[in-house]
């Protein structure tokens, strides 16, 4: 089987967040379940991050020129092999060397090119996939190219296309005057990306591709619904026969509190000595006393009201002034968010303590570190936090929606089942209550040890995730086999 995966970061060469976790791992695990025979490849912008960190290794593939409207624009494409998956790189220092991989002006326009690049480069190698797996509206302009533009083209005739979501907020909306001028789209292409008024390249891509899928199975559900849709649900509905949801994974290698190097010690779900080291340096860092008895809780996230940072802000004062209990921040986001977190750790400099910063290993000490995790997102497509906190075993308190409750099942007092604490409604003084019904079970030292044991055990791997999206590639593989018997 011949995949290609197509998105828009990956990690460890460049990467934002979700996406470039989920490229940086499920390529390799679906090689390593497929095995030798299985020819998996990732497609990528060569931003600034993939020349500085790994430009000596790079193989340079071909250089040509891709038209783009009335543009005529220089192409590279350069490769490297990680883990048995062929990784390539588009060049193109006009539209990707830029300091952020997103929000520049012309991002339609340099996802446009991109989109025509790989469809371009393929015959060039030549490379003609089984599946092409497009990710979310920075790849749609390639699924509305293949669909659209070289439908008669032979050499594509058994390539099928999984369009997955991983966030719905973000669907690539431009002026339909950019139609033609920077998406070289035709007056008939009009209703394929029309939407609302404006182009839509996620509602096209929906459309267009053979498969659609999200990143969880609650969420694949919740965006068929105008609360999670973002405006799109009308779409989906109409589309709701192709679309479903497999929970994302994580590198459990890279995240293992047996072997992580970024902590102060090391700990296993038998023997977890190490944890109480991780958390009196983590006291440290924030500048708490270093007491092993009080409830140490933390927050990795990028600071944004969605995430339950309004939440917070509602009922922090009030939890921290009647609580026994150290809170630490780690994150960047909207300005006032981070000037209101700032304040409140002047104001309560035992309790809570803010490093306003992204800081990958810095992140590592937050999990290993805390005994709790607080996650309460208002939409949370699968979230990766509350999974990579439960491997360092701090318990994850989360609100009931997309991935979060996929993985998190309530603790229940009197089976002890459940790996961790829930609310339901997006309700502030819900998440205070199930962050007091986590801080009562803390007290009960042997029933919070059995918790986190269980919490350490989990299997959050990516292996059966692959499994999953092995069998989904199979299977629209064989539809096109089962219409041509017919």
């Amino acid at each position: 089987m011949k995949i290609l995966y197509v998105a828009s970061e990956a990690m460890p060469f460049s990467a934002t967040g979700g996406l470039g976790d989920v490229m940086g791992s499920l390529p390799a695990d679906v090689k390593k379940v497929l095995g030798e025979g299985a020819d998996v490849r990732v497609v990528i912008p060569m931003f600034p991050s993939v020349k500085e960190k790994y430009g000596e290794i790079l193989k340079k593939e071909l250089e040509t020129n891709v038209r783009l409207s009335w543009r005529n624009q220089y192409m590279g494409v350069y490769s490297v092999v990680k883990d048995g998956v062929t990784f390539y790189f588009i060049d193109n220092e006009y539209y990707f060397n830029r300091e952020f991989l997103y929000g520049n002006y012309d991002d339609g326009e340099r996802f446009a090119f991109f989109g025509k690049a790989v469809l371009e480069f393929m015959p060039a190698l030549p490379y003609f996939p089984d599946v092409i797996h497009a990710n979310d509206w920075q790849s749609a302009p390639l699924v509305i190219y293949l669909k659209r533009k070289l439908g008669l083209d032979p050499r594509f005739d058994s390539t099928k296309v999984l369009f997955t979501i991983h966030n719905i907020e973000y669907q690539g909306v431009y002026n339909f005057d950019t139609l033609a001028d920077v998406f070289e789209l035709a007056e008939w292409d009009r209703p394929t990306v029309e939407y609302n008024g404006a182009i839509n390249l996620m509602k096209g891509a929906v459309s267009l591709a053979d498969w659609v899928n999200t990143v969880s199975p609650r969420y694949a559900s919740e965006i068929m619904t105008d609360y999670y849709s973002c405006g799109l649900a009308p779409v989906l509905r109409m589309n709701a026969g192709k679309i479903s949801g497999i929970l994302n994974g994580i590198d459990v290698d890279y995240y293992n509190s047996e072997t992580d190097t970024d902590i102060k010690a090391n700990f296993s779900a038998t023997d977890t000595r190490g944890k109480a080291i991780n958390k009196a340096e983590l006291q440290r860092i924030c500048g708490f006393s270093e007491d092993p008895s009080v409830p140490l809780i933390a927050m990795v996230s990028r600071l944004a009201s969605h995430k339950g940072f309004d939440l917070v802000k509602h009922i922090l004062e009030e939890f921290l002034g009647r609580n026994d209990v150290q809170m630490a921040l780690l994150g960047t986001g909207e300005p006032e968010l981070e000037a209101y977190f700032a304040q409140i750790a002047q104001r309560f400099p035992g309790k809570f303590a803010a490093k306003l910063e992204y800081n990958k290993p810095l992140s590592k000490k937050f999990y290993a570190g805390a005994d709790l995790f607080l996650m309460p997102s208002r939409s949370e497509p699968c979230g990766l936090a509350q999974m990579i906190a439960s491997r360092y075993g701090t318990v994850p308190v989360v609100r009931e929606t997309g991935g979060l409750a996929d993985t998190i099942k309530p603790y229940n007092k009197f089976t002890t089942e459940g790996n961790g604490f829930s609310f339901t409604n997006y309700n502030a003084h819900e998440m205070m209550n199930a962050l007091e019904a986590a801080l009562d079970l803390y007290r009960d030292r042997v029933k919070w040890g059995a918790l986190v044991e269980r919490v350490m055990t989990m299997d959050f791997s990516w292996s059966m995730s692959a499994r999953k999206y092995i069998e989904l590639y199979k299977s629209m593989c064989e539809k096109e086999k089962g219409a041509e018997r017919r």
